[in-house]
């Protein structure tokens, strides 16, 4: 029985989340497009809202995009620079000290609303939910930081690596890759796809507007007439 739940939570699990989020994404933009927002609480009070919302979407930012280009990036792109330990070291530097800003960021958002009664009745339960989600997500990532100190040579990092981009090429019998991983990788790995699941219905939906504000790079310049 252990096995087979294994098997479902690392290598069917994913995919279900994964198609959710697309397809859950694309029902509400196509049919909720005004709960498609990030429901700042801006207005009900200013007080530690910049601070905490900077830390955590700067840091937050850096990680993602450390996720990706980390476990993403092909091996013949990366191997002529950093070998497999060099690379380890260089994730948990950077995406260690991302992790800690964005938490903490996160932790002052999380007081923020917990503590000042006009925020938290105007909060619903979803949006207490997604925070405390992403707190110990964040959490765990740090726990995996602290973990990887015991394996310098690479070794798990390049399992992790090759499970990610299995997961992404379809890659069969991917969650072999975990067998003997510790807890504290899977539990990571298990809630960051369960995050992607429940985005389509919380407002963490708005993330894809943010990658599509990337668009303004490119598009041409306003055009603003004086009178």
């Amino acid at each position: 029985m252990e096995h087979y739940f294994h098997q479902f939570l690392f290598g069917i699990y994913p995919y279900i989340c994964l198609a959710v989020l697309l397809l859950g994404s694309l029902v509400r933009f196509d049919r909720e497009q005004y709960t498609w927002k990030s429901d700042s609480s801006q207005m009900l009070r200013h007080g530690m809202l910049r601070l905490g919302s900077n830390m955590f979407h700067w840091g937050i930012l850096v990680v993602v995009i450390g996720h990706f280009a980390g476990f993403l990036a092909p091996h013949w792109m990366v191997s002529p620079f950093l070998s497999a330990s060099q690379h380890q070291l260089m994730a948990m530097v950077g995406g260690g000290a991302a992790g800690v800003v964005a938490i903490i960021g996160l932790t002052i958002l999380i007081w923020r609303r917990l503590s000042d009664t006009r925020i938290r009745r105007n909060s619903r339960t979803s949006d207490i939910v997604v925070v405390l989600m992403l707190w110990v997500q964040l959490a765990l990532g740090l726990g995996t930081v602290v973990l990887s100190t015991r394996h310098m040579d690479g070794v798990m990092f390049e399992q992790l690596t090759h499970y990610v981009k299995g997961i992404v090429t379809f890659e069969p019998g991917v969650a072999d890759l975990l067998v003997g991983v510790p807890l504290t990788y899977r539990l990571h790995i298990a809630l960051g796809f369960t995050i992607f699941l429940i985005s389509p219905f919380t407002r963490m939906v708005h993330i894809w507007s943010g990658v599509a504000s990337l668009a303004y790079l490119i598009r041409p310049y306003q055009l603003v007439r004086k009178r």
